[in-house]
């Protein structure tokens, strides 16, 4: 089973999953444009963890506890639409607020916020286990692997891409950003109903 089909796929999956994250990542990138490398990583790596971690709970769930997973698999959307509106709404709010007394200092994205986002980009991965369920343990390792990988790079592309244009765009960045996470939200919200 471990052939060039089930990394071409993993890959095709890691790309999917992340493209939330990579939004989100944007954001970040658009909301701190003076966020050092390591913070780069750091943000990067906490969205590849959460990527990983879903799928192999959904695995784990499928193995263990399918039939309480089912019932909370129709939570997800709901989940993700409340923690993204919440932090784009709070990061909406605050650049609205503090508009007029902008001091120039770079806004900073916090840790909570960051677990948010992470939990709320991801939380949608927890059915992909679903699809690995017939792998083994090992191979559902690598798959989860290969999914925070390409996570990681998608997501420091985002961010990159985000400090870019965050730069460019000063008072404006966090209220994009704002918006960008709202309709993150809407859209998992949206297309798991269609």
């Amino acid at each position: 089973m471990l052939n060039f089909t089930f990394f071409f796929n993993n890959i095709l999956l890691g790309v999917g999953l992340a493209m939330d994250a990579f939004s989100v990542s944007l954001a970040n990138g658009l909301n701190e444009p003076k966020m050092n490398k390591g913070k780069m990583t750091g943000v990067a790596g906490v969205f590849a963890l959460f990527q990983a971690a879903m799928p192999l709970i959904g695995w784990v769930c499928v193995h263990t506890i399918v039939q309480y997973f089912t019932w909370f698999e129709k939570l997800i959307p709901w989940i993700a639409l409340i923690l993204l509106c919440y932090i784009g709404g709070k990061m909406l709010y605050d650049s609205i607020k503090n508009k007029d007394t902008d001091s120039g200092e770079a806004k900073r994205v916090g840790l909570a916020a960051l677990l948010i986002q992470g939990v709320a980009t991801s939380i949608d991965a927890l059915s992909v286990g679903f699809t690995i369920a017939d792998y083994t343990l090992t191979l559902a390792l690598l798959a989860v692997l290969i999914i925070a990988i390409v996570t990681f790079f998608i997501c420091f592309a985002g961010i990159l891409i985000g400090k870019k244009f965050g730069t460019k765009l000063a008072g404006k960045a966090g209220v994009l950003g704002g918006v960008i996470l709202i309709f993150i939200g809407l859209e998992i919200f949206i297309t798991s109903w269609f």
